[in-house]
């Protein structure tokens, strides 16, 4: 396996990320339910909101397995798995306890007007109290909110090392055979068609809960783009083909997402109706066709346009995970406190957008100078090499053309 690092699956998970913040303030807007809501929440940017919703996560999914099958060139399978296990195991921990409550708090209080302090509220959370509910929904304490992609990422890590362990040098035959089928049309077909077995076969029975054990339809499609970037991480040429594929992977995402707007349009009451209902295995199969063209593209295009490193690349790239960390837990607590200045909906949520980006990169740069911080959010411990980069990247990264 050639070890040469694909700088644009860094660059795209970098905006993958970054693409999370403006997401997630969206959430606050849209009629769908989430942590903290607008009065101002309609549907206006919901057709936007599904631009990019059925596949940026399978898309970092992609991008996980594909660093790990590098990583397993590097490192022995036991001692990848005890290295991942610190990296992600440690910052879920911290985060179930430390960054994550506000959201859970804010929620409380919005939706169930929780009248007690955060104090009292930490207390019931890390005691596993059971009884924060509207109706029948019931808030599960300690959660891990956003945070269930580092959950689902570490069992996906741990299943990959196994299988690679299984199979050992036979791993780059099956790399090898996937790369070879996945040519022509079988690169759009044959990732659609698996996609939509699991659509069509679990979405009913197991709704997206996030709970690990019981969200077997998201495991059936994230697993298998994790397993699918992991087996296909050398393969070169298949990289060149998505490359050679992007306009008409463009042309077929932005068709599909134009058909599921409309079809997620359709009053309740038509939607319902026989005539509409005959149509629902159509439009289950350009869903999934949504899923997978958008990827193609994005990799066809930073392929193309994005596979060169830089300062920028260096810095952005240690950034992005305790950005990620950070982010959701400030967009709740800033959209709760800035209801009663009653700003309008634009101005509030790019002053939301800004700040979240703000203060993330603002607390990334105290933590990354602390030894003792930087395991907390997924950062490699603090060497003398990583400190001087430290002082000095942020004016490495702003010097045009490195």
């Amino acid at each position: 396996m050639n070890n040469n690092r694909l700088y644009f699956l860094d660059w795209i998970r970098i905006f993958a990320f970054c693409l999370l913040i403006f997401y997630h303030t969206g959430m606050y807007y849209v009629t769908w339910d989430w942590h903290v809501k607008s009065p101002f929440a309609s549907n206006a940017i919901e057709p936007l909101m599904i631009l990019s919703s059925p596949w940026r996560l399978g898309l970092l999914f992609m991008i996980s397995g594909v660093a790990t099958a590098f990583m397993l060139k590097k490192f022995r399978v036991g001692a990848l798995l005890k290295q991942r296990s610190w990296r992600l195991l440690v910052p879920l921990v911290f985060g179930m306890f430390v960054i994550v409550p506000p959201q859970a708090y804010f929620e409380i209080v919005e939706k169930i007007a929780y009248q007690g302090g955060y104090a009292e509220f930490m207390r019931l959370y890390v005691s596993g109290y059971e009884g924060f509910c509207r109706g029948k929904d019931c808030l599960d304490m300690p959660t891990w909110n956003h945070l269930w992609f580092v959950a689902y990422l570490w069992v996906y890590t741990m299943l990959g090392g196994l299988i690679v362990w299984l199979l050992g040098a036979r791993f780059d035959a099956v790399s090898d055979a996937l790369g070879r089928l996945l040519s022509g049309w079988r690169l759009i077909v044959l990732p659609v068609a698996i996609l939509a077995l699991a659509r069509f076969t679990l979405a009913d029975r197991f709704e997206s809960t996030h709970g690990l054990v019981d969200d077997w339809y998201n495991h059936a499609q994230y697993f298998f783009l994790f397993a699918l970037g992991a087996m296909l991480a050398a393969q070169k040429q298949l990289w060149a083909r998505m490359d050679a594929l992007r306009w008409t992977s463009l042309g077929l995402w932005l068709a599909s997402w134009a058909l599921i707007v409309c079809y997620w349009s359709i009053p309740e009451a038509l939607a319902n109706t026989p005539e509409v209902q005959q149509w629902k295995p159509v439009f289950r199969t350009i869903y999934c066709l949504c899923q997978w063209m958008p990827i193609l593209t994005v990799c066809g295009f930073g392929h193309r346009h994005l596979n060169f490193d830089s300062a920028k690349r260096r810095y952005l790239t240690e950034a992005v995970f305790p950005v990620y960390i950070l982010h959701q837990t400030l967009i709740v607590a800033m959209a709760h406190w800035m209801k009663p200045i009653k700003l309008a909906p634009g101005i509030e949520g790019v002053f939301l957008i800004v700040l979240t980006f703000a203060i993330s990169f603002g607390v990334f740069e105290v933590v990354r100078r602390i030894a003792v911080l930087r395991p907390l959010f997924g950062l490699g411990p603090l060497t003398s090499q990583t400190s001087a980069y430290a002082a000095q990247a942020p004016a490495a990264a702003a010097t045009p053309g490195r």
